[in-house]
């Protein structure tokens, strides 16, 4: 280490960069946002990007339509001898326009509102079977079923095939990460799970097609906006992003949010008290250990932000888990409030779901069972305790824990 302070605060903020992505501190990255934060707004990353680290400055470029989403492919898998089926998500209007536009027809507000009520169904079924048992891995029980459970039924995916589907998620979700970081086999099962999931939709696709049902992929297909449909390859890769993002970040946002309470027993004891805290609740669990922790963007113009200013074809990669924690933006960041999303106070969006073209669809299904789950929790759990500190999936992209081993009582 070198004795001049500068260099050694480079060297600082350069092991930070590495710690802030690699796999082995997905358990806590946070102490590592904090350094890149002090380092400024943008920091040099890998492969000539910038990690955007504040919450004003990555606000100002997901709203920015400057910003292009369509490169992430080719910045985090560029070598990869797999693609992705086309999606909306790494599309710019006009196509992303028609995309969106066709896929909202068919995955509406009220498609999800309607799910309400077998939400609640679920989530109490599971959740007398975890009180009957006491001690189990939360994350099996509670977090992998509900949203497998629900996005699968809103497909119309049968019964039989949810452990599949989530099988082949969970391939893709890793997949999501750079490829720099995967090893041949995670390589290899992403290809594979692609190549799965693509056959597997495709054969339910073509059923929809010669006899529809009530279901969101019956309703995919005959989506249409002026006179144009979805191509098969589009509708795979829409059901793609449906699949993996209403599955694997909603799994990881209930963990997330059920260790929270955990480690904060006093907001637990708050939710008890008054499980209508809930909905602001579901907020707060968002910005304090996001599912999503980073996203990139491309410029496609001379841009300024801030005191920079990017030319065309600059990259940036927009840490959403430092910008959620990022004290210039919200008071005490680092504490978990779950009033401070309570209707009347001013508290900054936090950016989970993301800002502008490409914010998340699915935001309403994972605000459902998030809300669902914490207001069950807040009705009949009484004390939740952990039996051992849970270990972290290497995902970077999608993050989450790989078990969550917990007592649980209640009624």
């Amino acid at each position: 280490m070198s004795s001049d302070p500068a260099v050694a605060e480079i060297t600082r903020v350069q092991q930070a960069v590495i710690e802030s992505i690699a796999p082995q501190f997905r358990h806590n990255p946070y102490d590592s946002y904090e350094i890149l934060r002090a380092a400024g707004p943008f920091v040099p990353g890998p492969h000539d990007t910038h990690l955007v680290t504040r919450h004003a400055e990555a606000q100002a470029i997901l709203i920015d339509p400057r910003w292009s989403h369509a490169e992430e492919p080719d910045l985090l898998h560029g070598d990869s001898d797999v693609e992705l089926p086309g999606s909306f998500l790494w599309m710019e209007p006009p196509d992303h326009t028609r995309l969106r536009g066709l896929v909202g027809k068919a995955f509406t507000s009220r498609t999800v509102t309607a799910l309400q009520a077998r939400a609640e169904q679920l989530v109490d079924e599971l959740l007398t079977a975890i009180l009957a048992e006491h001690e189990v891995d939360l994350l099996e029980t509670l977090a992998y079923p509900v949203p497998i459970t629900l996005i699968c039924e809103m497909l119309g995916v049968p019964a039989e095939a949810h452990a599949q589907v989530r099988a082949m998620s969970a391939g893709i979700a890793r997949g999501l990460d750079p490829d720099v970081l995967l090893s041949p086999e995670e390589l290899a099962a992403r290809t594979a799970a692609v190549h799965e999931f693509t056959e597997f939709f495709g054969d339910l696709v073509e059923q929809r097609r010669k006899n529809p049902q009530a279901d969101v992929i019956t309703a995919l297909v005959q989506a249409e906006e002026a006179g144009v449909r979805l191509t098969h390859t589009e509708l795979i890769g829409t059901l793609l992003i449906l699949v993996v993002a209403g599955h694997e970040t909603s799994v990881n946002l209930i963990g997330n949010g059920v260790l929270a309470l955990i480690r904060e027993p006093g907001e637990f004891h708050r939710l008890r008290t008054d499980p209508d805290l809930a909905g602001p609740a579901v907020d707060e669990v968002l910005r304090y250990d996001a599912p999503v922790h980073l996203t990139t963007r491309t410029a496609r113009a001379e841009i300024t932000v801030g005191e920079r200013t990017f030319a065309p074809g600059d990259a940036v990669i927009v840490l959403l888990g430092s910008a959620n924690r990022d004290p210039a933006a919200f008071p005490d960041a680092d504490r978990f409030d779950l009033t401070r999303y309570l209707p009347g106070h001013r508290t900054e969006r936090h950016l989970s779901f993301g800002l502008g073209l490409h914010y998340c669809l699915g935001a309403p299904l994972a605000r459902l069972e998030m809300r669902t789950i914490l207001h069950a929790l807040g009705t009949r759990v009484t004390d939740l305790s952990l039996l051992a500190e849970p270990p972290y999936r290497p995902n970077v992209v999608v993050r989450g824990m790989s078990e969550l081993r917990v007592r649980v009582e209640g009624r």
